[in-house]
């Protein structure tokens, strides 16, 4: 229940900042570090919104459906920081962020299907209105082992 109440404390905290922007996010591929018979082809649909930033630090939140890797369906939804930096002089040039996000997520394999609560951090590189974004996700359990999960973010509106 804290964990709620937090999230409900930075969500309304976010309202009062001026709109920025709404991306579609497809998820995409894993590549799981210790090898093994894993579903890399980790596709899914998602949405992710990004208020103004703030002396380059940038709030976001983030909800996404995609089929994991061992090919069962699994949702989150959270909200995280993330810090830019323009690596060529240009607002919608290239761009490398660097943050954390923190979120609810359900599993079929992984406690019942009840939600439970991870932090994760995350690099991402942008060019214009396309972003790769990059998340390590360490090993939980012998079931789920480490890896790199990346997912595409595209742009579809600026407020």
């Amino acid at each position: 229940m804290r964990v709620v109440f937090i999230i409900m404390l930075f969500i309304g905290w976010q309202l009062t900042a001026v709109a920025d922007e709404l991306a579609v996010v497809l998820n995409g591929k894993a590549i799981h570090l210790d090898g093994g018979d894993y579903n890399e082809k980790n596709w899914g649909l998602g949405i992710n919104y990004d208020w103004t930033p703030r002396n380059n630090w940038i709030t976001f939140l983030n909800a996404s459906y995609f089929e994991d890797s061992n090919s069962n369906f699994s949702k989150y939804a959270g909200g995280g920081m993330k810090r830019r930096f323009n690596l060529d002089g240009e607002e919608d040039g290239w761009r490398a962020d660097v943050g954390g996000i923190a979120f609810l997520m359900t599993r079929v394999d992984y406690k019942n299907n009840d939600p439970f609560f991870g932090v994760l951090p995350f690099a991402a590189l942008s060019y214009g209105p396309m972003t790769v974004n990059m998340t390590y996700i360490p090993s939980v359990s012998p079931k789920h082992k480490e890896l790199l999960f990346f997912q595409l973010m595209i742009r579809i509106a600026t407020f």
